[in-house]
């Protein structure tokens, strides 16, 4: 439980921090509005609440900035070291279902358990609360950017279990009401131990190991290598053994290639791109079916050398970007939640990053400007495609996935199906982050702190790229396995000849 005044404090601490460093505070809702909503939290505070009930109260009011990249931690128990040793010989059963929020409903998409019976089930209870009651509270505690809502669906039901963790903390079992047609069931989810694989093994049924020979031992090595390199160039994500990055070409449509891009955050992409746009060269490929749905963005190197090969033109990928310091590096590095070691390392080399920063930025018109090496104007790659270029999108379709669809919809290089990305067209605020612990009650806000945008600007502003040709899925698709956007896409090229 903390007082009063530390409460107060600790709001007033967000609201410094955010004026301090966020560039574009100011963009969605004006500062009339956000002063208001931060002063009228602090009067409904009149007695004693704990980190979590703070929590719940100040997400929905930090939300009121209408910027995605904003999110504010719950606290939680903090376990000693031996604790979470423990902890992690246990699995939650809860935790290996992933929703997703459709028609109004959950739904249970699929399981990473054994359990495939809830697959297709909508989740109608958990304890005593209504899952509709809770998504509607869910829904205030984070934001796109600016107005768009395609993004509350979509992510309010991709990260429910996150949500429900942050709202009611930690629990040893769930007991959860589904509906499967008219048909209710209840199903309890449990802590259970991870099975631990036993280092006794029967006598009679130890194989007899085989000795290899130098030469095997040599090709099992290549093999391993190998298998490392196809891993970090595609992006493994191993806790769902799936690839960031997918490629290949459609087996019943002559000519049509499709690249699946499931964010832009790891792996050596300059390979995959290379080699993909090469292939794509040599089969003079007509189609190219680009899906960025459910790709939460990432890396702006990333985005920019994949445009490199979709532009036929000269372009410049993005403006300089406005900040708040002449220093953001330094600003991003001394937050109080970095690590002390990290700290020390930054002290060190500070005169080197102050120099670099103080290059970069500049002034201009009463404002702080920094300057990525992707301000230039640079040609496009020599294997680019020239072909007819398709993009999936939808709400979870943010940050990088929405900077580059930005571009490919204002050159009018591709035909976009889907749904409104949940980024918004004329950028946001991202790049480098800061992350600040309030001192009280120990809650971390996380704020972008620099404005990202593209040339190309729309009116109004506070929206995401929209599709030339709008498809929302369906409960219906999702129980048979189709994928509308997709087949759509297959028609019009085969109709198109």
């Amino acid at each position: 439980m903390h007082d009063v005044i530390d409460l107060h404090e600790d709001i007033d601490k967000v609201y410094s921090q955010l004026k301090k460093h966020h560039p574009k505070l100011y963009q969605y809702t004006s500062k009339e509005v956000l002063d208001f909503k931060f002063d009228s939290l602090k009067r409904t505070i009149i007695t004693p609440i704990n980190s979590r009930e703070f929590y719940k109260k100040l997400a929905p009011v930090v939300s009121q900035v209408k910027q995605g990249h904003i999110s504010l931690s719950s606290a939680n128990k903090w376990y000693t070291k031996k604790e979470r040793k423990q902890l992690l010989k246990n699995k939650f059963e809860f935790y290996a279902l992933d929703f997703e929020y459709l028609e109004n409903k959950l739904w249970v998409k699929n399981t990473r358990g054994k359990d495939s019976t809830m697959v297709g089930s909508e989740v109608v209870k958990i304890e005593e609360d209504l899952v509709s009651d809770l998504i509607g509270v869910y829904k205030t505690r984070f934001s796109s950017d600016g107005y768009n809502t395609t993004l509350h669906n979509r992510y309010v039901g991709r990260h429910f279990s996150n949500f429900y963790y942050k709202d009611k903390g930690f629990v040893d079992s769930l007991r959860v009401t589904f509906k499967n047609k008219d048909s209710l069931f209840i199903k309890t989810f449990r802590r259970l131990k991870k099975k631990e694989k036993s280092k006794k093994q029967d006598s009679t049924k130890t194989k007899k190991r085989v000795k290899l020979t130098s030469e095997e031992k040599k090709a099992n090595r290549l093999a391993s290598k190998k298998k490392r390199k196809f891993n970090r160039k595609h992006g493994f994500i191993k806790k769902n053994k799936e690839y960031t990055r997918n490629f290949g070409f459609v087996k019943k449509a002559k000519g049509v290639a499709y690249m699946k891009l499931r964010s832009f955050t790891n792996g050596n992409y300059k390979k995959f791109y290379k080699e993909s746009f090469a292939k794509l060269d040599s089969a003079k490929t007509k189609y190219l079916i680009l899906d960025l749905r459910d790709n939460g963005g990432g890396r702006i190197a990333e985005i920019d050398y994949l445009y490199s090969y979709l532009t036929k033109d000269k372009y410049k990928f993005i403006e300089d970007s406005e900040v708040n310091s002449r220093v953001p590096f330094l600003k991003f590095l001394m937050s109080n939640t970095t690590p002390n070691s990290l700290k020390i390392l930054s002290g060190i080399v500070s005169p080197i990053i102050v120099v670099q920063n103080l290059i970069r930025t500049r002034k201009r018109d009463g404002k702080l400007y920094y300057r990525f090496r992707q301000t230039k104007v640079r040609a496009p790659r020599p294997l680019h495609f020239t072909g007819h270029i398709y993009v999936l999108i939808n709400g979870n379709s943010f940050s990088a996935s929405s900077l580059i669809s930005t571009h490919l919809k204002a050159t009018k290089r591709a035909t976009f199906v889907g749904e409104e990305t949940g980024g918004a067209y004329n950028g946001t605020v991202a790049g480098i982050y800061k992350i600040y612990e309030l001192p009280n009650t120990k809650l971390k806000i996380r704020m972008g702190m620099m404005q990202v945008e593209a040339p190309q600007k729309q009116n109004p502003d506070g929206y995401g790229v929209k599709p030339d040709i709008e498809i929302l899925p369906t409960v219906n698709d999702r129980n048979l396995k189709k994928d509308s956007e997709l087949e759509w896409v297959l028609n019009d090229i085969k109709e198109k000849g």
